[in-house]
């Protein structure tokens, strides 16, 4: 059992990097902007580059995941991350940056159905399994939320470069310790397989890069653009494509009937929801904290610890409350506490300072804890052991699409708002301000870099209507962000069944 625990740690580590990565770079945005001269849509590309690579490979790599070896896929992809983080801080270009950035998004992609998978294949019995599952949950969200405040140190001593070269001494010890203590995998089958799904493969990741670019895109260019519009319908017709494909293949990448059963497809799609609120918000707050509210990147990274300290509060309250009234009951309790966070989060006004946003992140990340942890039992229990790679990569998967979507909307909502908004206070300013302001409206931290070079008078002025114009988008997008769990919250209410009929389905289909 020690030996089961380790391997189980040993998994942990790599997700706990591979949620590192997802927001190591949101606090170096400033320094990493100046650097390399990247405008607001290059930042939302680097941040999202790793989040949509990941899920729109995931699916694809939770079937090879099967087919290759929970420990090789694990293995392999840590080798990827590794590489292209070495490569990542060396660049020199934001578009250099944004493709290391993806190829770190593959690496992630490769391993994180795998982690799952190792899990539980060490713990067949649901007891250990539940504890397992918490675990791993909570390190995820750990990772992320951990990210500020390693980015924030890291950009404070070194250079924001540091923060990718930070992966690859986590991701050699990993790999050492999986060699070590994670089992090895069997000998591949002599029988032949049905060949790759890559249409599916193809058509997923390309719909899913396509709708990103669309919501990254649209404020910048007009939500009715020819070429906006233009993209959302070829997204739509590649994600209806890739769901014609999966009708007809031998080897579909997303097997439909895996995903049918309501404790799949209503928890996969809750952890989505509550994803796309919460990781949008966090890249949004990292930015109120520099921006406004005036900390250090790595004061702003400290200041966000409360959020995966709810997190592991949360994933242990799940624990208690799973074995007791099921995770219906949790995944309810986790949704209307997140609901009821972004609402309190949304009455904040430029002069509420930290104490409003301390308040949110904790009850943020408490949701998120209770959330996470009974969706991802609810669609591991639901699988049969055989499919525990497909498993693991709908799981992960819906809740990187909901991370990749809740950057680019919440971000693309605060851009628009915030640009309306500044624009507008200028254009009827009592004294006007000096010309050169063009580029104040990009985002409150071009603001903050003009106004350092204005007269004391002006520059006060401008910084108090960039920071009335960032709240005002920060309200906005976080009541968006309130919408969208709400809608989690009733769809779980009325279609997620109270108890599994079985805790560990030894062999079958999924079991509703």
């Amino acid at each position: 059992m020690r030996r089961r625990w380790g391997a189980a740690l040993t998994v942990c580590l790599g997700l706990f990097l591979l949620g590192l990565d997802l927001t190591v770079l949101n606090v170096a945005v400033p320094d990493l902007r100046d650097d390399l001269n990247a405008s607001m849509r290059q930042t939302q590309w680097i941040v999202d580059a790793y989040v949509l690579a990941l899920g729109g490979l995931v699916l694809t790599s939770g079937g090879l995941t099967d087919r290759l070896g929970r420990r090789r896929a694990f293995v392999g992809g840590l080798v990827v991350c590794a590489v292209s983080s070495a490569a990542g801080g060396l660049v020199h270009s934001p578009g250099q940056i944004i493709a290391t950035r993806a190829g770190m998004g593959v690496g992630a992609a490769l391993l994180m159905p795998a982690t799952l998978c190792i899990i539980t294949d060490l713990f067949p019995d649901p007891a250990p399994r539940r504890s397992a599952i918490a675990l791993w949950a909570a390190v995820g969200g750990l990772g992320g939320a951990c990210g500020p405040v390693v980015g924030g140190r890291l950009v404070q001593t070194t250079s924001w470069r540091a923060a990718f070269w930070v992966n690859i001494p986590i991701a050699v010890l990993a790999i050492a310790l999986a060699l070590a203590l994670v089992p090895a995998d069997p000998p591949r089958s002599a029988h032949p397989r049905p060949r790759f799904d890559v249409p599916g493969a193809v058509l997923s990741a390309s719909g899913l890069l396509v709708l990103v670019w669309a919501v990254i895109e649209s404020p910048g260019r007009g939500w009715t653009d020819p070429l906006t519009l233009g993209a959302y319908a070829v997204a739509g017709l590649l994600l209806a494509g890739f769901l014609v494909v999966e009708h007809r293949v031998a080897a579909p990448v997303l097997p439909l009937a895996l995903v049918r059963p309501a404790r799949v497809s209503t928890a996969a799609l809750a952890l989505a929801m509550m994803s796309f609120a919460l990781f949008g918000a966090l890249f949004v707050v990292t930015l109120y904290l520099q921006g406004v509210l005036g900390y250090t990147p790595w004061q702003a990274g400290l200041r966000v610890l409360p959020l995966p300290a709810g997190l592991m509060a949360g994933a242990a309250i799940s624990l208690w409350v799973t074995a007791r009234r099921g995770e219906k009951d949790s995944v309810l309790l986790g949704l209307i506490t997140v609901v009821g966070a972004f609402g309190f989060l949304s009455y904040t006004s430029a002069g509420s300072g930290y104490g409003r946003l301390l308040v949110f992140l904790v009850l943020s990340g408490a949701g998120a804890g209770l959330t996470a942890a009974a969706t991802t039992a609810c669609v591991m229990n639901a699988v049969p052991p055989s499919s525990a790679g497909l498993g693991s990569s709908v799981n992960d998967a819906t809740r990187q699409v909901g991370a990749a979507l809740g950057v680019a909307v919440q971000g693309s909502l605060l851009s628009s708002a915030y640009t309306s908004r500044l624009d507008d206070t200028l254009a009827h300013a009592p004294s006007p301000l000096p010309p050169h302001l063009a580029n104040a409206s990009d985002n409150v931290l071009s603001a903050a870099a003009i106004a350092r070079r204005l007269p004391p008078g002006a520059r006060e002025r401008l910084r108090a209507a960039a920071a009335d114009a960032f709240v005002h988008g920060m309200s906005r997008a976080a009541l968006a962000a309130a919408a969208v769990t709400l809608v989690a919250f009733f769809i779980t209410l009325l279609r997620l069944p109270g108890r599994a009929v079985v805790e560990a389905a030894p062999s079958g289909p999924p079991v509703q």
